[in-house]
């Protein structure tokens, strides 16, 4: 035992050794459970539209902070404005420091093992304070609270955490927080099966520059690697009319950039039965809104109609740069990924996208070391990524996950033949990215200014169409307007340039 796992053992109020849990369980105990996590079924997702506060549980917060971490993905960055807005409209204050909180959450990413192992550390820490504080509040969410493996390590070692609930139900954390108030046992409400969609739900979005907009949850595609079918459920579509209102008043609140979210972003609408609406239409109507700037993520190859292609090349506010995983080159391997896509497939969609759309900016997702891959199929994947001519890429040595069918396979794949190819990896995508950047050298671009490089204080940085980070000094006025820069000097993975001009609105995306 660790030294955290023995801290965390240690209990505020020390439990029986031998518990039963079983009456446990009857009284306030909603288990995930993998099996049921599984199944597709055709349940009606049902809609609602009319959340709000119950009276009972108004002034809840009066007097009390919470702490917010986040871990992983920007859907789970946004699920943490959902939980905040709801803490605010409770009367919670937001603290940036875990000694001054009454409630301490930890929102949390499934998708690599390393994020899993940093939460259980989290939680180890935290026990020091919940002896200062036994009032405290400590709590698990996200997609490691929907793994049944993950609450039951929960339940046996961490037994100073007060609440877990899932990735379903945050809209009832008013509900689960006056639970835990009450209740002398851990309280632990996770939904398997999800269906429903909940609108007007309150955020206290991070920062005024660029929002995220959910457009649909979950995926249905179940790659063999992938635990985020179960941990987010089926693919459900939030209405057209929804998204758009929501874009149209972060439009009127002076928002520069919209980034829209989904598992699986590019099968929006699938689900529909009432209506034949996809992506593509849905940009096509956003493209229409006074905001500078809309992307998209993440998409998958087998989603990624003519149609929206169409659409993307029509531009104005919509960037030249998509994010398109392919994770491997080789087909042998994308087969047991159960991708459903050949390279064939991938690199006739690249070569549709890139005639559309000639100046575009393509990144990826890459999987190295995958059971069973040998050294000509990571070839493979290399020679891919020369071919596409990818400007950046997320790699990733390949993590079992409990659950998933990968986690069945016979890992065979040494560890320090999986690190020296994701160092070989890397060091194409560097030079990529080198040789991409180097084309801006002596080119005015336009950067919106997001604030401070996180190197100097007295540095502004930035975003560029194509998502090409920049910095340059100019003063801090700037920041969250859309400017011209000059790029003097191309890096590795940033542009540094000299400021020129504020770009009016009405040359934006001209």
């Amino acid at each position: 035992m660790n030294e955290e796992q023995r801290l965390a053992s240690q209990q505020v109020n020390q439990p029986k050794q031998e518990k039963d849990y079983s009456k446990y369980f009857e009284r306030v105990f909603t288990a995930p459970s993998l099996k049921d996590a599984k199944k597709r079924g055709k349940e009606e997702v049902k809609y609602h539209k009319d959340f709000a506060i119950d009276e009972q549980f108004r002034g809840m917060g009066q007097g009390r902070k919470f702490y917010i971490r986040t871990y992983g993905c920007q859907m789970n960055e946004h699920d943490t404005e959902v939980m905040a807005g709801i803490f605010m409209q409770l009367g919670y204050e937001p603290t940036e420091q875990i000694e001054e909180a009454d409630v301490v959450l930890l929102n949390t990413c499934a998708i690599r093992e390393n994020a899993e192992n940093k939460v259980f550390g989290e939680l180890g820490f935290l026990v020091k304070y919940k002896r200062k504080n036994p009032e405290m509040l400590i709590g698990v969410c996200g997609c490691m609270s929907q793994e049944e493996s993950v609450v039951n390590k929960i339940l046996k070692t961490y037994q100073h955490v007060d609440m877990v609930f899932g990735t379903h139900n945050i809209h009832r954390l008013p509900h689960i927080l006056k639970e835990a108030y009450m209740s002398k046992e851990m309280v632990v409400e996770v939904w398997s099966k999800e269906g429903d969609v909940i609108e007007n739900l309150p955020k206290k979005r991070i920062g005024s520059i660029k929002a995220w907009v959910n457009i649909m949850y979950g995926c249905d595609k179940f790659c063999t690697y992938c635990i985020v079918p179960y941990t987010r459920g089926k693919e459900r579509s939030r209405r057209p009319e929804e998204i758009i209102q929501e874009v149209r008043e972060l439009a009127a609140q002076g928002y520069k950039e919209i980034m829209l979210l989904g598992q699986n972003v590019n099968a929006y609408g699938k689900d529909f039965t009432d209506i034949d609406y996809r992506l593509g239409d849905l940009m096509d109507e956003l493209r229409k809104i006074d905001i500078p700037r809309i992307r998209f993520t993440t998409s998958h190859p087998r989603d990624f109609d003519d149609h929206l292609i169409e659409v993307l090349a029509k531009k104005g506010n919509l960037v030249e740069h998509i994010h398109l995983p392919v994770q491997s080159g080789s087909n042998d391997i994308l087969k047991i990924m159960a991708r459903k896509y050949t390279r064939e497939h991938f690199l006739n969609l690249v070569e549709k996208i890139k005639e559309a759309i000639p100046d575009v900016a393509l990144s990826t997702d890459i999987i190295v070391g995958y059971p069973n891959e040998t050294e000509e199929q990571f070839q493979e994947t290399l020679n891919l990524y020369r071919e596409v001519g990818f400007e950046m890429a997320f790699t990733y040595i390949y993590s079992p996950r409990e659950g998933t069918p990968a986690a069945k396979m016979v890992d065979n794949v040494p560890e320090e033949v999986k690190k020296e190819r994701l160092q070989r990896l890397n060091a194409v995508v560097a030079e990529f990215s080198t040789n991409a950047l180097k084309k801006y050298e002596g080119q005015v671009v336009e950067v919106l200014v997001e604030g401070s490089s996180k190197k100097r204080d007295d540095v502004l940085a930035g975003y560029t169409r194509r998502n090409k980070l920049v910095n340059f000094a100019g003063p801090k006025e700037l920041v969250g307007q859309i400017v011209k820069v000059k790029i003097m000097e191309a890096k590795s993975y940033s542009l540094r340039g000299e400021f020129v001009e504020v770009v009016k609105q009405t040359e934006v995306h001209a």
